[in-house]
């Protein structure tokens, strides 16, 4: 029987060593690559096309949301596992609607990890506990839509529709205290366009203005803090 293949996407090399450490226990998991990088690891799924990526949500460039959205949209046949040290329903609704086949918090079990891949691997989404296949996951979305949806939003889910590639790219130039017109410059659009990118952003993340933007896409590791010092 075929080794499931897994590339490990993480910045933080003992981290990185210690999820190898655990899969390599396994004879039916095979780790092919490590990557430090959203954007490294884009190219090693192109390269490698491993079953299954573990990737963290807070890694430099892209973040792992819009490595995940990217991958979902080229059709590509890896299943990304998405691990996070923030968690909460609404970054969970984000990681599933961008793609993702499982979301876990980095400290979850070895032995929880483990099973997490298999299921990814076998196309099934993994939710918590809950392990469901494409019907069960869209029941699952609807009944967490619900559940946390606010009353202002009159039946609206865009809230949990995840940012598109420009607008998580003027999201990360918001938190480095960028303005609008600055952004234009950067991108080479607009004002407009990017006023109505704020706009869309805002009513995404349900938020009043660019200042709540930014602290919410550092709590939930779109965003580096450290990234935010560049210009």
């Amino acid at each position: 029987m075929a080794k499931i293949s897994v590339i490990v996407v993480d910045d933080h090399p003992l981290f990185r060593e210690g999820v190898r450490n655990i899969l390599d226990l396994e004879d039916d998991l095979d780790v092919i690559g490590e990557a430090t990088s959203g954007d490294e690891a884009f190219e090693m799924v192109h390269a490698l096309k491993p079953r299954v990526a573990l990737i963290d949500v807070n890694l430099p460039n892209l973040n792992g949301i819009q490595v995940t959205r990217q991958i979902f949209a080229e059709r590509l046949k890896t299943a990304i596992v998405l691990l996070t040290a923030y968690d909460d329903v609404e970054q969970v609704l984000h990681a599933f609607r961008a793609g993702a086949s499982a979301y876990c918090s980095k400290d979850v079990e070895a032995g929880k990890l483990v099973d997490v891949i298999r299921h990814a691997a076998r196309g099934f989404y993994v939710v918590g506990d809950q392990v469901y296949d494409r019907d069960g996951l869209q029941e699952w979305l609807s009944s967490g839509v619900e559940a946390v949806r606010r009353p202002h939003l009159d039946g609206d889910i865009d809230a949990f529709t995840p940012l598109s590639p420009r607008e998580m790219e003027i999201l990360q130039f918001v938190t480095r205290g960028l303005s609008n017109k600055e952004i234009a410059v950067k991108l080479g659009i607009s004002h407009q366009t990017v006023k109505n990118h704020m706009t869309a952003i805002l009513h995404k993340l349900d938020v009043e203005d660019r200042t709540q933007a930014a602290v919410y896409a550092l709590r939930h590791g779109w965003v580096r803090l450290q990234d935010t010092h560049k210009h």
